[in-house]
């Protein structure tokens, strides 16, 4: 069952100047809210805690490292047992970013990020559909991202 972590409004403030960046130090945030720094970590480590702030991280641009095609795979596999067996050779790609149980035809739906079409062709070819219980893709080419943001706290 799934715990719902209450926050005030000063967590919210806290969380919204640090989802603008993350970099955002302490010792600023506080002293726009007006609390201490040691209230502020002692707010954070209570939200970490609770499972809301799940880590930071820094984020790496793709396309500075030649990584510019996008694609959405829909995996039909043969069988339902297969699923966790597929998705254990699906981690071993690092071109796989996300990997999604659906309802629906698939029995999965990947996030793939490749350097072009030709690297995608090899992805899929050579490392997707050769695993065993896939029985075929059906994949989508993302053309551009237009939108890209958390959950609105």
């Amino acid at each position: 069952m799934n715990k719902i972590t209450e926050i005030d409004g000063i967590d919210k403030t806290i969380l919204r100047a640090l989802m603008k960046d993350a970099r955002t130090p302490v010792l600023e945030i506080s002293r726009s809210i007006g609390i201490s720094g040691a209230a502020i970590h002692q707010r954070l480590r209570k939200l970490e805690s609770s499972g809301l702030i799940a880590g930071s991280k820094f984020v790496i641009n793709p396309k500075a490292l030649g990584y510019t095609t996008m694609a959405f795979v829909g995996v039909f596999l043969d069988k339902a047992k297969n699923n966790s067996d597929a998705v254990k050779q699906l981690k071993r790609i690092p071109e796989v970013l996300e990997c999604h149980y659906t309802t629906g035809n698939w029995s999965v739906l990947i996030k793939i990020l490749c350097k072009d079409n030709e690297h995608l062709m090899s992805v899929l070819n050579k490392q997707i559909q050769p695993i065993s219980g896939v029985s075929r893709t059906e994949t989508f080419i993302s053309l551009d991202q237009q939108i890209d943001r958390q959950i609105k706290i």
